[in-house]
């Protein structure tokens, strides 16, 4: 299925130009939002990837309008492109399919991958420089039991790939907005640091 994502800033602006182009491109559906790209909160947005299949095509007028940064976007178009979903900007010229279209990806990849190492570095230094001032860092402490036990089913869930989002989330009886959060989380924390928060709340 072909669907597309048209998005303005404000209300005062039109989305008929993006509209117009969509639908000659041969969107069968099209979700429409009037939204800074800086509100964390796009419910058109989050409704399109949570009906996405694989094989699904999602067209926007420029990749700019899917996402509020670079690593926003970074992030998006590789999640996507894991559930196999095509990406294509009109005006861009970003097609996934292509084999240019993947050296795109590849490209982008590689640029998420060196920020997560930029902030690692980053943090890692911090860390150094907070425990030779007698100081001590790491991740937040104090999760629940439960939510550890969540946390990793949610990341055994996660791994599969013909999955929608809700349908990981809501049986977990969790928020969308904490979904993408524990996602993240998990991405940094084995399941024996997630214990360890456990204990580091009762120790305290």
């Amino acid at each position: 299925m072909i669907l597309g994502y048209a998005r303005v800033s404000t209300k005062e602006q039109n989305l008929n130009l993006q509209i117009e182009a969509l639908k000659k491109a041969g969107c069968e559906k099209i979700y429409q939002e009037k939204i800074s790209g800086a509100t964390k909160e796009r419910p058109e947005l989050s409704n399109l990837i949570e009906h996405l299949r694989e094989g699904d095509v999602v067209m926007v007028w420029k990749l700019d309008r899917l996402g509020r940064s670079i690593k926003n976007i970074i992030d998006l178009v590789l999640e996507l492109n894991q559930k196999k979903v095509i990406i294509k900007g009109l005006t861009d010229g970003v097609d996934t399919s292509t084999p240019n279209g993947r050296l795109f990806l590849n490209v982008m990849a590689s640029l998420a991958e060196y920020e997560r190492e930029l902030i690692r570095e980053r943090t890692n230094a911090g860390l150094s420089s907070a425990r030779a001032r007698g100081r001590v860092g790491g991740r937040p402490k104090g999760l629940k039991a439960e939510t550890v036990a969540k946390l990793k089913i949610l990341r055994s869930l996660y791994k599969d790939t013909t999955k929608q989002p809700r349908e990981i989330y809501e049986p977990l009886g969790i928020t969308h907005a904490s979904f993408y959060r524990y996602i993240k989380l998990l991405d940094t924390c084995t399941d024996k640091e997630l214990d360890q928060m456990i204990l580091q709340k009762r120790n305290n």
